[in-house]
């Protein structure tokens, strides 16, 4: 029998395969009054919620109360959560209501240690499209394309893009992204990287 190689000169035996690297958990969350945008590794998803002007205080928050809940059970455990800030220029509807839902839903991530990144609507924008003053429709367009998502609404693709950008910012882009796009990271507030990468 003819040996397939010198058994003085076997080739060495390949070297043992290291740990897959850790995958990040992500969650992006476009708030709102109307239809909150969140989406994670599972999918994305809208949440609904509707209120009247002449609603009285208790049940103004008890809508903002069953909205937090809502977001809570859709973002899960995760490794850091990515929101779209406020917009300064935003009217109509109650802001007051709206800022106080976003204050919640941050308070009630930091009370599961779930850090958290502010990502501005023009960074996430200029993230989905190269152009900072995007409309939505537009953010809509370049999500789907670029990520292959069939997504109904818009707020499901702000979180979809809110989502990528955080995973982007950790090593693990969802797709390529090109640098102009990619520079938008630069205007989010992030939290300190051991934070997320400790946990």
């Amino acid at each position: 029998m003819t040996a397939l190689f010198d058994l003085t000169e076997a080739p060495a035996a390949p070297a043992a395969a290291g740990p897959w690297p850790r995958l990040y958990r992500v969650a992006g969350l476009d708030i709102s009054l109307t239809g909150t945008g969140v989406a994670t590794l599972a999918g994305t998803t809208l949440i609904t919620s509707s209120g009247h002007r002449k609603d009285t205080l208790i049940q103004r928050r008890t809508r903002l109360k069953g909205i937090v809940n809502e977001v809570l059970t859709a973002v899960g455990s995760v490794d850091l959560a990515v929101i779209e800030g406020p917009s300064h220029h935003s009217v109509g509807g109650s802001v007051w209501d709206r800022g106080g839902l976003w204050w919640l839903i941050v308070d009630a991530l930091y009370a599961r240690d779930i850090p958290v990144a502010v990502m501005p609507p023009t960074s996430r924008a200029k993230y989905a499209t190269g152009n900072g003053g995007s409309r939505k429709d537009a953010v809509l367009d370049a999500a789907q394309k670029r990520y292959g998502a069939i997504l109904p609404n818009d707020n499901e693709a702000d979180a979809l893009v809110l989502r990528a950008a955080g995973l982007d910012w950790l090593g693990q882009p969802l797709a390529d992204v090109p640098a102009g796009h990619r520079a938008a990271l630069a205007g989010c507030q992030w939290p300190d990287r051991e934070q997320v990468t400790a946990r």
